[in-house]
């Protein structure tokens, strides 16, 4: 039970990270990876987030079907 919670925690997460280049917004300035990772985060750096999120969306929604 836990493991699905989890799951569907790390796809709804996956998908706010996908909205990032396209949405801005207090929230989703607050989740971008990019700005941890990279000293020099901007505009041209925001499609990073879009990548990270869906793998993390795709991996977590296999895990949940798994």
């Amino acid at each position: 039970m836990m493991n699905h919670a989890v799951a569907v925690g790390g796809i709804a997460y996956g998908l706010l990270l996908m909205a990032i280049p396209f949405v801005r917004s207090g929230i989703t300035e607050a989740l971008r990876i990019d700005a941890l990772l990279l000293p020099k985060a901007g505009e041209s750096t925001r499609a990073l987030n879009f990548v990270a999120g869906a793998a993390l969306a795709g991996y977590n929604a296999w895990a949940l079907l798994a």
